[in-house]
């Protein structure tokens, strides 16, 4: 059974989709959700506060979600957190691209609560063995 008191960051530079992903977390039961307009403002949010998990989108201004998973990785405090990549495109020279910088798995808009918990779940439970 995954904990459901872990807390989340969702990065995404549209207010919307950062909406929609904290209502489809909440409706699969996670509460402790904190929010990030880019990779920047998430590198600031996980180096003052406990994160648990990563939601990111790919494409953003400043800092791109792959530019934010290498720093993530490359940073020993940071670098063992779960990070699921959200992107509008299935493109494999993307996914090749997070698999190499060390994604833990990655979502393709658009998605259901179901598919991002079981995404989640997988992610947490593979750390957790």
């Amino acid at each position: 059974m995954v904990e459901k008191n872990i807390k989340i960051l969702v990065v995404d530079d549209f207010a919307t989709m950062r909406k929609v992903v904290r209502n489809l977390l909440k409706q699969v039961g996670y509460e402790d959700i904190v929010e990030a307009e880019d990779g920047v403002m998430a590198l600031r949010a996980l180096k003052s506060q406990k994160i648990d998990f990563v939601i990111s989108d790919w494409n953003m201004p400043n800092m791109s979600g792959l530019e934010l998973l290498k720093a993530v990785r490359a940073d020993a405090d940071l670098a063992k957190t779960p990070f699921l990549m959200v992107t509008a495109e299935a493109l494999q020279d993307n996914v090749v691209a997070a698999v190499k910088a060390g994604v833990s798995d990655y979502i393709v808009k658009p998605f259901t609560a179901e598919v991002l918990n079981e995404k989640i779940m997988k992610i947490t439970e593979s750390i957790n063995k």
